[in-house]
């Protein structure tokens, strides 16, 4: 099957969403398909680069976003590659610009076209020219018209379907858990610990991902404050980027713990799975997390995890040796107390290598495939019927958040 990914967010960006689409590109590929990346331009990637099956379409920082990319030209080429390629199915990962050009893709060529949600929009709008451009109430508007004419849409969790059913999206919504491509063995290492002057015993727990403000990392650091008048070797390291870091950074400041909090900056996506080894714990203080890419991780590197409770996370944690879900503060510093004293051991190891079986990347593939399989085999060149075509304040959201992004104004 050749299968067309479109994104404005790849590699050498860094997030859960990337890291989402290149376990799913190699693990298609593994499985005898053809993926083939339909991507923004990236300052880091110079223009002469050969990306095998990558192609970049010119590009402008998204506002807000600084390190997000939006295509602004391409259409014509892209269908031009489509075709010579000879795409089966297109399959979007954004709902801006990468995302448009996919469905006209799609149109033209007369093959389905599947959408995976991937942000809950309406814990970002703030993002976005300070909230005022669009609220919380508008993205399911917004939402609802750009998913008009999907053949499907792929969920990352219940907690994702459920919000897509109630902005009254029609497409068939299947819930596929985003997979992790499991550490390989034979590759080695870095020593991180060493790296950053650690003990063998000392404490260590593990922060990662995007520094963004609704992540409420600042709990994070608070509750490791106490944590060290209990465990005054401990250390919390940070690893990630993004606009919170320098009010982070202030608040480390202001409690004095510049030596025991490391800020690790953007990590390598090949040394996600060292950070995970060399800490004790991982833990999240965010009650915005949609799907468990970052839990997953840690469980494939044999860690477990402190995260608040969410519905994706409750059906995930059925054993202590995977994490703890906690709902207020005092039990995130217990959960995180409970996880420090907590020596490894192979019970705990098998438990998460018995969970690891449910959402490693093969399964995540195998999963999407059957999905594509079933679009396709149902599939009709039929136009959108007239009762599917958005409303005047569709419309109206459309344009003021969807302008064109493939031509300059």
């Amino acid at each position: 099957m050749n299968i067309g990914l479109f994104t404005d967010t790849y590699f050498p960006q860094v997030s859960g969403v990337s890291t989402s689409i290149k376990t799913l590109k190699e693990a298609l590929e593994a499985q005898g398909h053809q993926v083939y990346i339909f991507t923004s331009t990236d300052p880091k990637v110079p223009k002469n680069r050969f990306e095998p099956h990558v192609y970049r379409f010119s590009s402008v920082p998204y506002v807000g976003f600084k390190d997000r990319r939006l295509a602004f030209r391409g259409l014509i080429q892209a269908v031009e590659i489509a075709k010579s390629i000879q795409l089966d199915i297109v399959h979007t990962q954004t709902e801006f610009s990468l995302g448009l050009l996919g469905k006209f893709v799609a149109r033209q060529l007369k093959i389905p076209a599947i959408h995976t949600y991937h942000t809950m929009y309406e814990d970002y709008t703030h993002y976005v020219a300070k909230g005022l451009l669009i609220g919380p109430k508008g993205v399911g508007t917004l939402m609802k018209a750009y998913m008009l004419g999907m053949s499907g849409v792929i969920a990352p969790s219940q907690l994702v379907q459920e919000t897509l059913i109630r902005y009254g999206i029609k497409a068939p919504i299947r819930v596929i858990p985003t997979g992790v491509s499991l550490p390989n063995p034979s590759v080695a290492h870095q020593d991180l610990r060493e790296k950053y002057g650690f003990k063998p015993c000392q404490p260590v727990i593990l922060s990662l991902g995007r520094l963004a403000f609704e992540k409420n990392v600042a709990l994070t650091i608070s509750a490791f404050s106490e944590l060290l008048q209990t465990y005054p070797e401990a250390r919390l390291v940070i690893a990630g980027d993004g606009p919170a870091r320098k009010s982070l950074e202030e608040q480390v400041a202001e409690l004095a713990l510049e030596d025991q909090v490391i800020f690790a900056g953007m990590v390598n996506h090949d040394d996600i799975t060292d950070y995970y080894q060399m800490s004790n714990v991982f833990v999240s203080s965010s009650d915005t997390e949609t799907q468990g890419l970052t839990f997953i991780e840690a469980m494939a590197a044999d860690r477990p995890f402190v995260a608040i409770h969410s519905p994706y996370l409750d059906n995930l944690v059925d054993h202590d040796a995977i994490g703890m879900l906690v709902s207020d503060y005092d039990e995130f510093l217990s959960g995180i107390e409970t996880y420090v004293q907590r020596q490894l051991t192979r019970d705990d190891t098998l438990v998460r290598a018995g969970k690891m079986k449910d959402v490693d990347a093969a399964t995540f593939a195998s999963r999407v495939l059957d999905f594509y399989e079933l679009i396709l085999a149902d599939y009709h060149e039929t136009d959108v019927s007239e009762d599917e075509y958005p409303t005047a304040d569709e419309v109206g959201y459309m344009k003021r958040i969807l302008r064109n992004p493939f031509r300059r104004n």
